[in-house]
């Protein structure tokens, strides 16, 4: 029989003021925890969040299409009353896809649906989802499926990337929305998303954060999705900050009790994207190259070792390049690469220089064995490239690829690199 997982607030507390993550931050039990009267926690891939406002449930996410339908079950074992509002944090599939399973218990109640709640650009991004399924299908399953159990979550399977059962919001809101008869009051701020909600219960003094907080650092650079948006992300934790709020609730990782450890978390993360924002706005202003700044802006070391901040999922150098394209554009400031020739035929000419793709693809071992694997990616590939039938080439490359996954610490460069390895 499984061990009954540790309370999450108690968990929290330990690892908060250890400094030390002796076991996984981000669990996906599926079990619900009470967290205080009438505010409880599904903790799943993302969790879904419980709110008992007297005759009926106010409940934050609906987790994604394979977990919805357990984290139903397990907000049944807590409360029989209905849901009569489903608020959207944001839209992303792991929020929205278990949305289908809130309506079937409705109707299996004899229900009316809960209101769907969400913020104005929720819609649109739905809307581009529907349009670019093929596109989301590839990049999340490079992103997760090499994940034992992946395809299980919902998000790198082969059915529509947003399911057909998704309810869309009824009601919308611009900056703030607060719910009639439930004393919820819903913020809106990018930062993961251009369309997320946070929401305060003055009552509780509880935030919910949606992805605002997911327990490793900020995914505000993933180098396959749309633009996100660090600055706006540490103004969204100094404005939850300045309520001193006393339980903080998330969609990813753990819940926390307390004023001050709640201050603690906040209070970091949203420094340590304060200052990469203003290392790299500082360096564009002075006139570098994005080379020149992904290479020389760095965040404090010492708070990439704290378990709120870790690098596991995204990490600062992604967020670099997404706060590049938030101020400065696409372009890299190398004037070469404004219209650059086609990847095959630079390859090309590198390898007839080099004497040959073999020559090339040899280098590229010799340069991996000597510690530098950026390098030596980018010889193979120009050797892969240059000569795409030579297997000699392509195990080189593949193993290149293998050893550079190995050692990455955040699960989209993985991710990325493992896809390239085959």
């Amino acid at each position: 029989m499984a061990a009954t997982p540790v309370h999450p607030l108690e968990l929290s507390a330990r690892v908060i003021d250890s400094g030390v993550a002796d076991e996984p931050v981000n669990r996906v039990t599926n079990e619900l925890a009470e967290l205080a009267d009438g505010v409880a926690l599904v903790e799943s891939f993302s969790h879904s969040a419980a709110v008992d406002t007297g005759d009926h449930l106010v409940v934050f996410d609906a987790s994604g299409a394979a977990t919805g339908r357990a984290v139903v079950e397990a907000l049944r074992g807590w409360s029989s009353k209905p849901v009569r509002r489903l608020v959207y944090t944001h839209g992303h599939v792991d929020h929205v896809g278990g949305s289908g399973a809130f309506a079937a218990d409705a109707d299996a109640g004899r229900r009316p649906p809960p209101e769907v709640i969400a913020h104005r650009a929720v819609p649109d991004r739905l809307a581009r989802y529907r349009a670019t399924d093929g596109w989301n299908r590839a990049i999340n399953a490079r992103q997760f499926g090499w994940l034992a159990g992946a395809g299980g979550l919902g998000i790198g399977g082969s059915g529509r990337f947003l399911p057909d059962d998704v309810l869309d919001p009824d009601t919308t809101f611009d900056r703030t929305l607060t719910l009639d008869g439930d004393g919820i009051e819903l913020h809106h701020e990018r930062g993961e998303t251009d369309d997320h909600t946070w929401a305060w219960i003055p009552a509780r003094r509880a935030v919910v954060t949606g992805d605002f907080l997911i327990w490793n650092f900020p995914n505000a650079g993933n180098p396959q999705k749309v633009q996100r948006y660090p600055d706006r992300w540490a103004v969204a934790l100094r404005e939850m900050l300045a309520l001193d709020p006393e339980l903080l609730v998330p969609a990813h990782g753990l819940p926390i009790a307390g004023r001050d450890r709640i201050a603690t978390v906040l209070g970091e993360v949203a420094t340590a994207l304060e200052q990469l924002v203003a290392d790299v706005v500082a360096a564009m202003n002075a006139g570098a190259t994005l080379d020149e700044v992904l290479h020389g802006v760095r965040v404090d070391p010492g708070l990439l070792e704290r378990p709120w901040l870790r690098p596991l999922y995204d990490e600062p150098e992604f967020v670099v390049r997404n706060t590049w394209r938030l101020f400065g554009g696409w372009w890299d400031g190398n004037p070469a690469r404004l219209k650059p020739p086609p990847d095959a035929t630079l390859a090309a000419e590198v390898a007839a220089l080099a004497g040959g793709a073999r020559r090339l693809a040899d280098r590229a071992a010799e340069v991996a064995d000597a510690g530098d694997l950026r390098l030596a990616c980018q010889l193979a590939e120009w050797a892969a490239q240059a000569d795409p039938t030579d297997p000699g080439i392509g195990e080189v490359r593949t193993g290149l690829y293998r050893r550079r996954a190995a050692g990455e610490t955040s699960l989209m460069a993985k991710g990325v690199f493992r896809s390239a390895a085959g």
